[in-house]
């Protein structure tokens, strides 16, 4: 592409790293593992507590941290001196398409990103660069590469997108442009390139609405019904279901393509269509990658709280197969469409330059102060942001 080309770091100028956890046992697949863990952790003592905590330099039980926002139930004491009661689990994204749960304890996490914390809320959406595009509306937490929310201020307020870009896009197209639009428009047009993510804007009004049509359907499909919206389902009625329930614990992952079945150990589920077995994410098959993660405390190497986890596999993890299944038929299926989009005639560079859009403005890369709450520091004391 032309290095007229605006960039998405530039479109999406607020970037963020992903959280480093710095011990696996935080996060699980289940809730209930991770109430197995902190009651073994909180209940042992001395030597055995600072095994089992595996302190790293950035955090040991020794260590008091703030509060993470928006979760002030958390204990901020020290860990040796007062764990706290068990912090309610919340939702995160660990791997692409992979939702898993975490222990909202910044005492226990070594870079938390608390700037993720604040903005996070119900009309928050994350853009990742994977390094395809993927969206999510739970909260990064694992190797995702960098996180862009769409909105540096809780209740969606102040987009994070380069100053006047929507109203300029706006004026171009003949209509209001929102920032899920534009969210919309770098799913469907944003393609890696030597520089970083390219995303090329055009100048054919037709063109953005066919990219807003194309993005719509990529944002529906990636977000699998979060924020109130309907589950994703395959065309012309077709649904994955269990052709038989797991009664032991699987071993493996088998696809038969002949047939569309996929084995769970003793179980079935089918159709399961080719596309959806294929599909890659950071080289892996993303329903291998799923399982594994999801068996990982079975394996004769494990140690300490990452060993707990469930003895039999849960039926609900068996739903989450059947929903994760569809997202990855359905996002298939859109490959081929995604990758023949065009943009169409580009809209000028200069234009963007011409209208103060482009380069963004320092201050847009750095995070927004959020001043309409208070945050409990280390120790109990009020911090100020």
């Amino acid at each position: 592409m032309s290095e007229d080309v605006p960039l998405l770091d530039d479109l999406m100028p607020w970037a963020v790293s992903g959280l480093r956890l710095g011990r696996a046992w935080v996060a699980a697949p289940d809730p209930a593992t991770l109430r197995a863990r902190w009651t073994a952790l909180t209940g042992a003592e001395g030597p055995e507590r600072e095994r089992l905590f595996r302190p790293s330099r950035a955090r040991t039980p020794a260590a008091g941290a703030a509060a993470l926002p928006g979760q002030r139930s958390a204990a901020t004491a020290r860990f040796t001196d007062d764990p706290g009661p068990f912090p309610d689990p919340v939702r995160v994204l660990r791997a692409p398409f992979d939702e898993q749960w975490l222990l909202p304890d910044q005492r226990l996490i070594d870079a938390a990103r608390p700037e993720l914390w604040r903005v996070l809320d119900g009309q928050q959406l994350f853009l990742l660069e994977h390094p395809g595009l993927l969206v999510t509306a739970h909260l990064p937490a694992g190797r995702l590469g960098r996180i862009r929310p769409l909105h540096r201020r809780p209740g969606g307020a102040e987009a994070n997108l380069a100053p006047g870009l929507p109203a300029l896009l706006g004026s171009r197209y003949g209509g209001w442009v929102t920032p899920e639009d534009v969210l919309c428009w770098i799913l469907a047009a944003g393609r890696p390139g030597v520089r970083g993510y390219e995303v090329p804007l055009t100048a054919d009004p037709e063109r953005w609405r066919a990219g807003l049509e194309l993005g719509h359907r990529l944002l529906t499909v990636q977000l699998r019904g979060a924020r109130g919206g309907e589950p994703p389902r395959l065309p012309g009625g077709r649904r994955p279901y269990v052709r038989s329930a797991v009664t032991a614990w699987p071993q493996e992952l088998a696809y038969d393509a002949e047939t569309e079945t996929l084995s769970i150990g003793d179980g079935a589920v089918s159709p399961v269509p080719a596309g959806a077995w294929e599909y890659e994410a950071q080289g892996v098959r993303v329903l291998e990658s799923w399982f594994a993660a999801r068996s990982a405390h079975r394996d004769p190497g494990v140690r300490g709280l990452e060993g707990f986890g469930p003895a039999e596999w849960p039926q609900s993890w068996t739903s989450e197969l059947l929903a994760l299944v569809t997202t990855l038929a359905l996002l298939a299926d859109l490959a081929p469409e995604r990758a023949a989009f065009t943009a169409g005639p580009p809209l000028p560079a200069a234009e963007l330059t011409a209208a103060g859009v482009l380069p963004p403005p320092r201050w847009s890369r750095r995070p927004a102060s959020v001043l309409d709450h208070q945050e409990e520091g280390p120790g109990g004391q009020f911090a100020l942001l």
